[in-house]
């Protein structure tokens, strides 16, 4: 227990079933490190030296992770969490691994790490595992995604690693993170879209909702100019749609209007529901209960990525 602290109920994998459900995976990366392979400190701090107890490790001996994902962390939260860490103290140990030169280097835990220094700590609690570059990589994403404050771009990015690195499908990624699998494959398809358009979404001003309407523009030269006019003017998801099918479909914007023809509310309601779902233009005709849905694409690859989602259960 760190210095000045008062004891707090230590939440653990092995206490806390949901806790347990969200690491689900985790466990069987982190071999546990014996006391005999743990490099001893070089500070006078007391430590734990028996395999599986958290130790007390220094600050300044704890080396960034490499293979980090995350590339953004809000300060307001982190200033939050350091004032909590003051008042009770780190209560999820850290996990490093020993490094050869005495030193240790971060699996998980880099907000924890952080606060603590904010919070004037000298010492943290961590669990030590012996694992390969190649374990904690995995380790750090699967981590990460199975926090809810990445942004949508660096959750993409984090499957995308899990995909070329570890030659995982979309349906193992979902049985590793616990994440939808139709949800992975919508992440992974915003990493089509232009750098700039990627950036938008990192910083917030795109949300994913966005991402998703302009993906069906991902071929059209005017896909950047749409993404600052959806910013300029706060365009609704929904604005965002209509705006993707009025540059995909212009020519249906110049023909003469036609009397449209008396559609029965609930057909329409379903025929938006259809076209918001699938960022496609859809028609559905009736009479009398019977009749066809029609799903209108401009290019190959908005029907490429139409019997993509259809195959996904979308």
């Amino acid at each position: 227990m760190l210095p000045g602290t008062r004891p707090v109920p230590m939440t653990t994998t092995a206490t806390d079933p949901k806790r347990r459900a969200l690491g689900k995976g985790l466990d069987s990366l982190l071999p546990r490190v014996n006391a005999s392979a743990a490099p001893a400190p070089t500070s006078a701090v007391p430590v734990e030296s028996e395999a599986g107890r958290p130790r007390e490790i220094p600050l300044d001996q704890i080396d960034p992770n490499p293979f980090q994902t995350r590339s953004r962390i809000n300060e307001d939260t982190l200033a939050e969490l350091a004032a909590s860490i003051t008042a009770n103290g780190v209560v999820q140990p850290i996990l490093v691994r020993p490094q050869a030169d005495g030193r240790f280097q971060l699996i998980a835990g880099e907000r924890r790490w952080r606060a603590s220094g904010l919070a004037g700590k000298k010492t943290i609690p961590a669990f030590l595992r012996q694992v390969s570059d190649e374990q904690a990589m995995e380790i750090t994403i699967v981590e990460n995604l199975q926090r809810a404050d990445l942004n949508p771009m660096e959750q993409a990015r984090a499957f995308d690693r899990l995909s070329r690195n570890f030659s995982m499908t979309q349906e193992q990624m979902s049985l590793r993170t616990g994440k939808d699998r139709a949800s992975i494959g919508n992440f992974l398809r915003l990493l089509k879209l232009p750098i700039d358009v990627q950036n938008k979404v990192e910083s917030g001003e795109l949300s994913f909702g966005h991402a998703r309407a302009l993906l069906a523009l991902q071929h059209h030269p005017g896909i950047e100019q749409a993404a600052k006019r959806i910013c300029t003017l706060s365009l609704s998801v929904r604005q965002t749609e209509t705006l993707v099918q009025s540059m995909l479909f212009p020519d249906l914007e110049k023909k003469e209007p036609k009397p449209e023809p008396v559609v029965d509310p609930n057909v329409k309601e379903v025929a938006e529901r259809l076209q918001r779902a699938l960022g496609l233009r859809v028609r559905i005709e009736d009479k009398h209960g019977r009749g066809r849905v029609i799903i209108e694409y401009g290019r190959l690859e908005e029907f490429d990525a139409l019997l993509e989602q259809l195959a996904s259960g979308q």
